[in-house]
């Protein structure tokens, strides 16, 4: 850079020198070079050009972005990857599974209380139903049993009263799930009973469905599966159809007239009996609820057994597991039993039913009891009765 109290010379030696420490003479803006198109980054510019020399004093200012890198953008936050702590959740409040009847505290979630230690009645430990007021039922656990693993499914017809349809399964207690297994077999029966058409052809329905439902609760696990007895009935135009598989029975008990069992077990009871061994004996024995037929994915059979009775007469038509006819086996025996609880319950199927259920806890309770009536035969069919 030149010293600012000394001009440079001019290239030009006719310019007159300037006297020292005078300002130099101020050249001519020279015209720019025309071009033909876009500047080239490698054709000189003006300073380049022979004679344009920097003013005196004056810094050379590179145009911008002409050499070396460009500049560096703003500072910017970079996170490492990893989001700041979520704030953590409001506990879920605790879910209330009741209140103990017995000391008032609560129950956890698997059904026990947290201060007595007893444990929450299960839904199905005592069901009662009642579609109509010629039709209804109560299932019960029982005295002894832990669990209720009877089931049982009702229907009454609204437009036409005196049809109707009973289902009544018993679990078989030695199996897994077959509390699960008798309700998912009376429910699907039910479905296909309700309908119309042959009772028999819907019998075979009624028995395939439930046996799929059994075989669905089963899963895959074939070897030790739940299973379930069988028993139902589809009562209309003054008969009644039965279908059975196991030991569940069906009776038919007139107000005048002689008491019927209407169902044949598939049992080592019955087989002794046919072979000759005195019933009250086989029943007694240690054989004597030992099923020979079931629903369930291993039983050898599961075509039902049927039957069709007339009920026109005035009567009840009655379903019920072993846990009642234990204590009542023979029809005669069991139709006393109704004439004495009837005395003291009325008439109506629903406190009859449960009458029944009572007397049989009053007899020892030692099985799961379940009793399904349907008042057939009367000349009105609502329930009241002469």
């Amino acid at each position: 850079m030149s010293d600012p109290t000394t001009a440079p010379l001019p290239d030009d030696p006719t310019a007159p020198i300037p006297a020292p420490g005078s300002r130099p003479t101020e050249q001519p803006e020279q015209p720019e070079a025309a071009t033909t198109g876009p500047r080239d980054e490698d054709q000189p510019g003006a300073e380049d050009q022979p004679g344009m020399e920097d003013e005196p004093g004056a810094e050379e200012e590179p145009e911008p972005f002409s050499d070396g890198p460009p500049p560096l953008p703003e500072p910017m936050l970079v996170l490492d990857g990893a989001l700041p702590p979520a704030a953590a959740p409001a506990p879920a409040p605790e879910a209330d599974h009741g209140t103990c009847a017995s000391c008032g505290g609560g129950f956890d979630a698997e059904g026990w209380c947290t201060q007595c230690g007893e444990r929450r009645p299960d839904p199905r430990h005592h069901v009662t139903s009642a579609p109509s007021a010629t039709v209804a039922g109560v299932c019960d656990r029982g005295r002894r049993h832990r669990d209720n693993e009877d089931a049982m499914a009702l229907w009454a017809d609204d437009d036409q009263p005196g049809r109707a349809v009973l289902v009544v399964c018993d679990g078989v207690s030695s199996a897994p799930r077959s509390a699960e297994a008798s309700l998912a077999a009376a429910e699907a029966a039910l479905e296909q009973l309700r309908g119309s058409g042959d009772p028999e052809q819907r019998h075979d329905r009624a028995a395939r469905a439930a046996a799929d439902a059994v075989a669905e609760v089963a899963g895959e696990n074939h070897r030790d599966a739940p299973s379930c007895t069988y028993v139902s009935a589809v009562v209309e135009d003054g008969r009644a159809s039965i279908a059975s598989i196991g030991d569940s029975r069906a009776y038919w008990l007139p107000d005048d007239g002689e008491p019927q069992r209407l169902t044949s077990d598939d049992s080592m009871a019955e087989e002794q009996v046919r072979a000759g061994i005195p019933r009250a004996e086989a029943e007694a024995g240690p054989l004597a609820h030992t099923i020979t037929r079931w629903l369930g994915p291993d039983s050898p059979d599961h075509r039902p057994g049927t039957t069709v009775h007339d009920v026109a007469a005035p009567g009840w038509l009655l379903l019920a597991s072993d846990g009642l006819w234990n204590y009542a086996s023979d029809p005669r025996d069991l139709a006393a039993v109704v004439r004495s609880v009837a005395a003291r319950a009325g008439r109506s199927p629903a406190p009859l039913a449960q009458g029944l259920v009572d007397w049989a806890n009053e007899q020892g309770g030692a099985d799961n009891i379940t009793v399904a009536l349907a008042r057939c035969g009367d000349a009105r069919q609502d329930g009241t009765h002469g």
